[in-house]
C-alpha cells in the first residue's frame, strides 16, 4: 500500500504522470496484441459455447480500451493544468507544495488490478481453446 501524500513537489506529481502514460500504452499495446490472438482463436473454434464466451471477452476487450482512454484523458488533464502553473508561476515551482492527486492514483491503482484480473482471464481463456 502507498503511503498517502499530502503535499508533494511538482516534479513527483509529473513523474507519477510519465509513468502512467507508460503504463497505459503499454496496455493498449498488450490489449491489441490480446484482440489478435482472440481472432486466430475465432477462427480455429466455431462452437456455441466458444462462440458466446469470445464474445464477452471481445467486449471486455473493448471496454478495456474505453478505461485506458478515460485514465490517459485524465492524466493528460491534470499534467496540462499543472503545466499552465509552471508557466505562469516559474519560479514558485519549485518550491510550492501541491495536493497529491490522490483520487487518480487510486484509480490507477484499481485499473491496474482489475486489468492484471482480466489478463489471467485471458490467458485461462486461450489455453482452455488452444
Amino acid at each position: 500500500m502507498v503511503k498517502e501524500l499530502k503535499h508533494i513537489y511538482l516534479s513527483d506529481l509529473h513523474f507519477d504522470h510519465k509513468i502512467w502514460l507508460n503504463q497505459l500504452s503499454f496496455c493498449e499495446d498488450e490489449l491489441e496484441i490480446f484482440n489478435a490472438r482472440l481472432g486466430d482463436l475465432i477462427k480455429r473454434n466455431n462452437t456455441t459455447d466458444f462462440a458466446g464466451a469470445a464474445e464477452s471477452l471481445q467486449n471486455r476487450i473493448i471496454r478495456q480500451n474505453e478505461v485506458v482512454d478515460e485514465i490517459k484523458h485524465e492524466v493528460k488533464a491534470h499534467e496540462k493544468s499543472l503545466a499552465t502553473f509552471a508557466e505562469d508561476h516559474p519560479i514558485a515551482v519549485d518550491h510550492v507544495y501541491f495536493s497529491d492527486h490522490k483520487d487518480l492514483r487510486e484509480k490507477m491503482d484499481t485499473f491496474i488490478k482489475l486489468y492484471d484480473e482480466f489478463k489471467n482471464e485471458f490467458t485461462r481463456f486461450s489455453a482452455k481453446w488452444l
